[in-house]
């Protein structure tokens, strides 16, 4: 099997000369060039070629993304280093196959690299970054277990009593309209290319549907009620600080009067659109909403 680590190596070089030349020439030519010098008769060409293809092809997009979860980090004071490694790691963890490469080996992949060629906090950075990223996106595949390397009499971990665990919640939903005798409904585009279901944290003293008609208010300028609860998503999370927490989002379907979207405070979404429920089939939407979606569109169907 090839080794993915240093094809990875090879195409990080890659892209430093690349990008340092002012992505003139060949990138495909640029890869063959330091597979042949730093690793003769390594052949994983097609994955090289795919990864370093999708770096270039989206890199707008990508940028776009690292200026949102780096805000204190201008784009062009990032080390070259540091923005090849993140442009690589953002590639595999947004745009990649899941099934070949799990979003925590992306991450883990990319904080090596940035240990190896960065700088002495090329690591953290690279990690911070890259987890922002894959908090904002739901954390997907984290109830798949990586294989461990610690020593097989290692003592397992106690199971863990989510009771006790501080609770993050957040609630929001999806929006249905009807127009010229039309039924619409309304989604939110974020920075990651997906489109998702709009929401906001559950401040002190609010009900999940408070919650969720203030975000609609807030985020989409639009006054909606709540027709009900579609369900709830939980999961256990890791948070630099807080450790283990307990994330909860509530969705619910609303209703809102017809008018004109203004997407006001974006906090990461760059649109928010009416489509009719046919047209969401060809959208890009993450895998943990499609079911709410889903029983979404059942309910306002047999309305």
């Amino acid at each position: 099997m090839a080794n993915r680590h240093l094809s990875r190596s090879i195409v990080l070089q890659s892209l430093f000369e690349w990008d340092f030349l002012g992505k003139k020439g060949d990138l495909k030519s640029v890869i063959d060039k330091n597979t042949q010098e730093f690793a003769p008769g390594h052949s994983d060409a097609p994955f090289m070629y795919e990864l370093a293809e999708t770096v270039e092809r989206k890199q707008q997009v990508i940028d776009d993304i690292i200026v949102k979860a780096a805000p204190d980090w201008p784009l062009e004071k990032i080390s070259n280093v540091d923005r090849s490694v993140l442009r690589m790691g953002l590639a595999e963890l947004l745009f990649g196959d899941r099934d070949q490469v799990p979003p925590k080996v992306a991450i883990n992949e990319a904080i090596e690299l940035a240990k190896t060629f960065g700088g002495e906090n090329s690591g953290k950075f690279v990690n911070g970054v890259l987890g922002a990223v894959y908090k904002e996106i739901g954390e997907p595949g984290k109830e798949q277990v990586t294989k461990s390397k610690s020593p097989k009499n290692k003592e397992p971990e106690e199971p863990i009593d989510i009771s006790k665990l501080p609770v993050e919640a957040k609630a929001g939903g999806i929006i249905f309209t009807k127009h010229e005798g039309k039924v619409l409904v309304a989604l939110v585009h974020d920075v990651f290319g997906y489109w998702t279901l709009v929401k906001s944290g559950v401040e002190e003293g609010e009900k999940y549907e408070e919650t969720a008609v203030r975000s609609v208010r807030e985020k989409m300028g639009l006054s909606a009620t709540v027709v009900e609860e579609i369900g709830k998503i939980e999961y256990v999370a890791s948070h630099p600080e807080k450790k283990k927490l307990l994330k909860v989002v509530a969705y619910f379907l609303m209703e809102a009067p017809y008018k004109e979207i203004v997407l006001k405070s974006n906090g990461g979404l760059d649109k928010a659109q009416w489509m009719e429920p046919g047209e969401l089939v060809d959208l890009t939407i993450y895998d943990d909403i499609l079911p709410s979606i889903a029983k979404a569109i059942e309910i306002i169907n047999n309305k």
